[in-house]
């Protein structure tokens, strides 16, 4: 470990580094999370790789104590965006501090010297670390004004000269000249305010997350790349309105090519121009905050583009700054660098980059992208996960990277209490959700990403005669005790161009000319309104501890998204979001978007999301009817595709009186009003499906009927 450091120890050779990335330890100097007793007792299984378990702590462990060392804590360490890059002081003076351990000189060149590599040269720290100090102007303004293009120049060990973007620019703008992103000196004199509370602040994070997942530039009707502004006015207020709690933004972090939906990052630390400034970002998290909104970024750590003018790629003209060298360096199917979490500068640059948009933005969490690929050394590619413990404790596993996630969430739940992360991961890897105390990830949830798969499988593959009741509700709870799960329909994956969202494989081209109110109904129509509704509320209620959808599928969002590029002609007519089906009355969106906010009432009415897992009485193949019950609600789906059954009889465990919380039968819902929502249904004391009562009800089909009992008091 190399700490850039002036007047730092250091903390090991290169020899050194290269023997702890690989994880080869004794089992006599493994250290014991203090915890690990309540994780085996939970699992335990997990009991067999309890020294996989140690390995992995230790390495946490290890990180922490070299900190220490190094007279850093957690804390401290994380704030290297107030030390890197070009930062300007409240007297003027400016400093620039780059790491560029593969350079033999450095200079800071832009339009303030008129890009003379000889006016402003670096001083050589060591460990790599470069740094120039720069004076106030006489009149106490600093030499580099906010605005200022800016860049370092850098002379490698080859003897070239290059000339690269600090990885640490807080904003960057495209020059269409060049065709290239460059970066501005960002420090505006009158920065923006926060005027509401910050959530993650000022209390714990909501029991349950209702996700609404969102694209900035995607969000308006219009052929063009939308804005924060736009999302800030706009958006924001249709959130709001169907009762979602938290938004998750996605393409925030700069990346210079907009097709790749954000995930190839170019500068981690500057949001992304294409849709305004850092202030009006800065704005819209602010305004989320005073509808009570939680505001997630979507942070990608897993890897970055192998853009070298605007990358972070051969920085100091080497393959191995920061990321692995060779092969291990570049992921095979994205086409990009691998972060080398074994490095001290790569580790403070990645838990600064989180801490920048904590401090800077006012996040309230994170979804970390593409955790799989970072677990394993094999990245997930070709590989199935059947869910046998050694496929997750094996050399496969990169300790150092789940050192890095470990130190993440440490550092974030303890400076910020209310903070909540989300592991995008398809592995399964157990105590993904578990405390780092119990040599866990330390993640609040993970992504259940096999529910999605599950749903586009039967619309593609089933007919609804073959559907399963029992396999529908295996992968809808098919998840670890005591490690939260959020659960959908479908994401931003299954929009993407070359797959259909849920309501364009149930409806296809019927959605041109099926949708108006007042044309009839017709049967692909029908059949895809009612299914839309019973996917997604069996998702929620029974899927998972949380749940997400994405913008614009909530209302059954036609088509697909594509954005623009070569194969599609630059068109942006796939990449926008049409809001204003949902504000025509004329159309069937209008219900669909009814329901969905419906869905969401219910669980802000009966916090059923945060209860633990439901009890599932009936999973019937011939009736095609599930029932199960969660907090205080019974849930009764009928999926057979033409019978109804009045009089069905289904078990519940608690005896009384109960109403109708939500038929997605009801006209505002777009059905066929079969089911009376004044119907009073009374308990009998007969058990039925091991539950110790029962009630009969009527469920048409293709109709979910939730129950609640009568008394408010009792509902929750």
């Amino acid at each position: 470990l190399f700490p850039a450091l002036s007047g730092q120890i250091n903390l090991g050779s290169h020899h050194d580094s290269a023997e702890m990335a690989s994880g080869e330890k004794s089992e006599a100097s493994l250290c014991e999370a203090p915890r690990l007793g309540d994780l085996l007792a939970l699992d335990p299984y997990l009991a067999d790789h309890k020294q996989d378990l140690c390995l992995r702590y230790s390495k946490y462990s290890e990180w922490i104590e070299n900190l220490k060392k190094a007279d850093y804590d957690l804390d401290s360490f994380s704030r290297g965006y107030e030390e890197f890059g070009l930062i300007t002081r409240s007297d003027g003076s400016q400093t620039y501090k780059e790491w560029v351990p593969g350079a033999t000189h450095v200079s800071l060149v832009g339009d303030f010297n008129d890009w003379n590599p000889g006016a402003h040269p670096c001083e050589n720290l060591g460990y790599g670390t470069w740094q120039v100090v720069l004076p106030a102007r006489d009149n106490g303004l600093p030499r580099v004004p906010h605005g200022t293009l800016y860049k370092a120049c850098i002379t490698t060990q080859a003897g070239d000269t290059v000339f690269r973007l600090s990885p640490w620019s807080k904003f960057t703008s495209f020059n269409k000249e060049r065709n290239v992103y460059e970066a501005l000196h960002w420090h505006p004199v009158e920065p923006y305010q926060a005027k509401h509370p910050h959530p993650c602040r000022t209390g714990p994070a909501p029991a349950a997350l209702r996700i609404y997942e969102a694209h900035v530039g995607i969000a308006s009707p219009d052929g063009h790349v939308s804005t924060y502004a736009y999302f800030t006015d706009n958006v924001l207020p249709h959130i709001s309105s169907l009762g979602y709690n938290a938004i998750q933004l996605m393409a925030i972090m700069e990346h210079a090519y907009y097709a790749s939906f954000g995930y190839q990052i170019t500068s981690f630390f500057a949001a992304s121009s294409r849709y305004g400034t850092p202030e009006h970002l800065k704005e819209l998290v602010d305004k989320a905050h005073s509808y009570g909104l939680v505001v997630l970024l979507d942070i990608v750590h897993s890897h970055a583009s192998k853009n070298v003018l605007d990358g972070l790629n051969e920085f100091d003209g080497t393959q191995t700054c920061y990321f692995h060298d060779g092969p291990r360096g570049t992921h095979s199917l994205w086409d990009s660098r691998l972060f080398d979490y074994s490095k001290w500068e790569v580790m403070r640059f990645l838990l600064s980059n989180l801490r920048y948009y904590m401090e800077t933005f006012l996040f309230d969490g994170f979804r970390f992208d593409g955790v799989t690929s970072m677990l394993y050394h094999h990245h997930g590619i070709a590989t199935g996960f059947s869910g046998g413990y050694h496929e997750y404790f094996s050399m496969n596993v990169d300790v150092d990277a789940l050192a890095y996630l470990m130190l993440a969430n440490d550092m974030l739940h303890t400076l910020y209490p209310g903070v909540t992360t989300i592991a995008e991961d398809v592995s399964g890897m157990p105590a993904t959700c578990r405390p780092v105390a119990e040599s866990g990830l330390g993640f609040d949830y993970r992504l259940a990403m096999a529910i999605p798969d599950k749903w586009i499988k039967y619309l593609k593959e089933e007919r609804d005669d073959d559907w399963s009741m029992g396999n529908i509700v295996f992968t809808l709870t098919n998840r670890r005790h005591g490690e939260k799960v959020i659960a959908y329909a479908e994401s931003h994956d299954q929009a993407l161009v070359g797959d259909k969202t849920l309501a364009f494989w149930l409806m296809d081209a019927e959605m041109y000319t099926g949708m108006s109110v007042v044309a009839p109904l017709t049967p692909t129509v029908d059949r895809g309104m009612a299914l839309h509704k019973m996917i997604r509320l069996v998702t929620m209620a029974l899927g998972g501890e949380g749940y997400l959808t994405f913008i614009g599928n909530e209302f059954g969002h036609p088509e697909w998204l594509d954005f623009p590029r070569v194969g599609n002609n630059e068109s942006y007519h796939y990449a926008r979001r049409q809001f204003g089906l949902v504000k025509d009355k004329l159309l069937r969106y209008q219900h669909l978007n009814n329901f969905d906010r419906a869905m969401q009432e219910l669980d802000k009415k009966f916090d059923f999301l945060s209860a633990s897992q439901a009890y599932v009485s009936r999973k019937h193949e011939d009736d095609k009817i599930m029932v199960f019950e969660r907090r205080s609600l019974l849930f009764v789906f009928n999926f057979h595709p033409s019978k109804s059954f009045a009089d069905y009889t289904v078990g519940i465990d608690k005896p009384g009186h109960y109403s109708v919380a939500l038929c997605s039968d009801n006209e505002e819902f777009g059905g066929h009003c079969r089911v009376e929502p004044k119907t009073s249904f009374f308990t009998k004391p007969e058990s039925y499906d091991g539950r110790g009562n029962s009630v009969q009800v009527y469920i048409p089909s293709r109709v979910v009927l939730v129950l609640a009992p009568h008394d408010p008091a009792a509902a929750r």
